[in-house]
């Protein structure tokens, strides 16, 4: 069989050793499809953002990029714009079958927490060959605030698969036709589009974007922190606005997403030719996102966008990003949203969770 890991399959490899930490991992830990992982006691702050390369270490690559060291353990504030590598608590002994993928955790990416995963070895971030054996560590850059951490804190995630699981645009036109993925007429190419809401049911906030000089967010806070201090409002009465070279901006997607238990999915950046700004940093969509929510219309997605070199104008109903669906190996025994306490089930325009 082919696809990716579920709950139960996760659980099995903890008890084998392919997952192994020294501080053992906890059931809340282990999502429908993914293993949060969790930072160790050390962060390095380093020069310059690395891969460890083929046949190098990253503890080798540290000597060379380290600048000092901080100790997390009372808990430490990483700093807007710097680079930091943080050994992680979780270990691999993968399987020869079995590969990985991380990426950042959904409350990362909406701060705009650049969060990546590196090993021993790699040569693409976030991934993780076959057969890997070895440590894990995050690559971790805040972009628009300071975050205080602490150890065990949960930024980033990973995923098991085998085989290529990937669905084909024809096996997502059919899976449409049964299951309806979005709640409307699908643009299927290279995997689902999905495009920007600029006009809103009601009034004309379309989205947030950040300020370039707000305070520290402690990120065990929930549900603590006054938007307007990070966050200015955007509005938009025409259907358009102009994305500031620089500036992150969190949106929302036109349609309303389904993942039917039976499947994963991974939000991609659509193609550079389509505009100057990146979609999405954290993409993972757990089996079960918007199934059952919302009266079963699905959930919308929110979009993590930053600008890069020109202004550019972005308008209602631009495709900006495509959905990569992959089947699961085994259906999950628990859904996202369905007695997980996820934060983000039937969601429309939401900042991360930490702010009221």
């Amino acid at each position: 069989m082919t696809g990716v890991l579920s709950s139960q399959q996760i659980d099995g490899m903890v008890l084998s050793g392919a997952i192994a930490a020294d501080t053992p991992i906890t059931q809340a830990q282990i999502q429908p499809a993914s293993l949060d992982l969790r930072l160790g006691d050390i962060a390095y702050r380093v020069r310059a953002s690395f891969l460890a390369g083929q046949g190098r270490s990253v503890t080798e690559r540290l000597h060379a990029f380290e600048m000092h060291r901080i100790d997390l353990t009372a808990g430490a504030v990483l700093e807007k714009g710097c680079v930091y590598v943080v050994p992680l608590m979780e270990r691999l002994e993968l399987p020869e079958h079995v590969q990985a993928t991380a990426n950042a955790k959904s409350s990362t990416g909406r701060l705009d927490l650049l969060t990546r995963a590196v090993t021993d070895g790699g040569a693409e971030f976030d991934r993780v060959p076959a057969g890997y054996q070895g440590p894990l560590y995050a690559e971790i850059c805040p972009r628009s605030f300071s975050v205080l951490v602490r150890p065990g804190m949960r930024l980033n995630q990973i995923r098991f698969s085998t085989g290529d699981a990937v669905l084909t645009d024809a096996d997502l036109a059919a899976l449409h036709a049964t299951d309806k993925l979005v709640d409307c007429t699908p643009v299927i190419g290279d995997g689902l589009g999905f495009s920007v809401d600029l006009r809103p049911e009601a009034g004309t906030l379309v989205g947030y974007r950040a300020k370039p000089h707000a305070g520290v967010i402690d990120l065990d806070r929930i549900a603590h922190y006054n938007p307007a201090d990070f966050w200015e409002e955007v509005h938009s009465a025409e259907g358009q606005i102009i994305l500031d070279p620089g500036a992150f901006y969190i949106l929302v997607s036109r349609e309303a997403v389904h993942i039917p238990p039976q499947y994963a999915a991974e939000m991609a950046p659509y193609l550079a030719m389509v505009g100057e700004f990146r979609v999405h940093y954290a993409g993972f969509f757990d089996p079960g996102f918007g199934h059952g929510a919302a009266g079963g219309t699905g959930s919308r997605g929110v979009l993590e966008v930053r600008c890069h070199e020109a202004p550019f104008v972005l308008e209602h109903g631009q495709i900006v990003g495509r959905l990569i669906y992959e089947r699961m190996e085994t259906v999950p025994e628990t859904l996202y949203g369905a007695g997980l306490s996820s934060n983000y089930q039937g969601q429309g325009l939401k900042l991360s969770k930490h702010f009221k």
